[in-house]
């Protein structure tokens, strides 16, 4: 395999933090010593910061975000649950996929991709719902949905919310907007590798949680109790150790560097990189007024591509020749269009201004 060190510009994970990947070379202590569960217990302290959360059950689930969005369903939706779910990209369409296999009646909200969806739509869509589901930030359109309308209007239903590219990129307020289950991952704003997926649940949820969930591994009953401060800490599976040094490092820079200096930065970029794209012919494909900072989805003009050059062809020469990975698009931009992340600590004025330099290089 050829060495590359690749600029991350894509949908999936970012370029960690510097801080991020000295913390992987730290010694592996045991997953029962002392010092280890202190460092887990901190992890906690500062993901509900990042929340803005106080809720006791908030720790990094031990998997990818996909893990983090399983714990969030196995938990609190069983067979014949009313599941309201709004869809405006793929990810909204797994969360129905969950919820379905959790034999939930899934009554799923659509709008059309690249738009968020109408917050009202979501609540007149059943009179009561054990559940309404949403997708805060669409990663496969770069499209913002709002939860703070939901959790004023959700009534007696809990809110649950796929906060995997949203977390430590924009304005998250999990306990002001009444959001009751999130979860979120690693590899993207928080600028950690893939393989944690950070989960906060409310009390409120933590009523309503299955005595019995379909997954054993996933059951939070089994670990509640520890994190919650209500028990003692129980032997569940081993610990992948080095991750969480990761996510206790990339929390830690964002903490420093001040969350609101994060999310201005990642705002400054995207609206760098936006204004730079349209002035190079390109159209964005996110609605504006709801369009995400760190992953911008645009349409490739034909007429720029180099003559017998596909887009997938150009992002190829991007990656080969210059060192940076964009991502391609899916449903309607697929084959047609693109999606450039600026995530972490990828979220920095040089890699716009290199992306958009090398891009005057390559169309025409």
């Amino acid at each position: 395999m050829t060495h590359r060190d690749p600029i991350l510009m894509g949908p999936g994970p970012c370029n960690p933090y510097p801080e991020v990947m000295e913390a992987f070379a730290r010694p592996v202590l045991g997953h029962l010593d002392p010092d280890f569960i202190g460092l887990m217990d901190e992890v906690g302290d500062r993901l509900r910061t990042v929340f803005r959360t106080t809720n006791r059950l908030t720790f990094a689930v031990s998997g990818t975000g996909s893990a983090g969005m399983e714990a969030a369903f196995v938990n609190f939706v069983g067979p014949g649950d009313v599941v309201v779910i709004g869809v405006n990209g793929v990810f909204g369409g797994r969360m129905c996929d969950v919820a379905e296999r959790c034999g939930a009646e899934v009554v799923r909200v659509d709008a059309p991709w690249g738009t968020p969806i109408d917050p009202q739509s979501l609540l007149d869509a059943h009179p009561s719902p054990a559940v309404i589901a949403v997708v805060h930030a669409e990663t496969s359109t770069g499209v913002r949905n709002d939860l703070e309308v939901l959790g004023t209007g959700k009534g007696d239903a809990l809110l649950l919310a796929d906060c995997v590219t949203s977390l430590g990129g924009i304005d998250l307020q999990i306990d002001a907007w009444g959001v009751d289950i999130a979860y979120s991952g690693t590899q993207k704003c928080l600028g950690v590798p893939p393989g944690l997926a950070p989960l906060t649940v409310s009390d409120r949820a933590l009523d309503r949680i299955r005595q019995r969930p379909q997954s054993w591994y996933l059951d939070l009953n089994m670990i509640a109790g520890y994190v919650t401060g209500e028990g003692a800490r129980a032997y569940h599976h081993t610990a992948p150790i080095s991750m969480l040094y990761a996510i206790h490092a990339g929390l830690g820079v964002v903490l420093d560097e001040g969350p609101e200096a994060v999310r201005d930065r990642h705002q400054a970029c995207g609206d760098a990189l936006q204004a730079g794209l349209e002035a190079r012919g390109f159209e964005l494909f996110a609605q504006e007024g709801s369009r995400l900072p760190q992953l911008t989805s645009v349409w490739v003009p034909a007429d720029r591509l180099p003559d017998g050059m596909t887009e997938a062809q150009v992002r190829t020469r991007l990656l080969f020749d210059y060192g940076i990975e964009i991502g391609g698009g899916l449903g309607e931009l697929a084959g047609k269009g693109w999606r450039i992340g600026l995530m972490g600590h990828t979220a920095r004025r040089r890699n716009v201004t290199l992306l958009l330099a090398a891009l005057d290089d390559i169309l025409v």
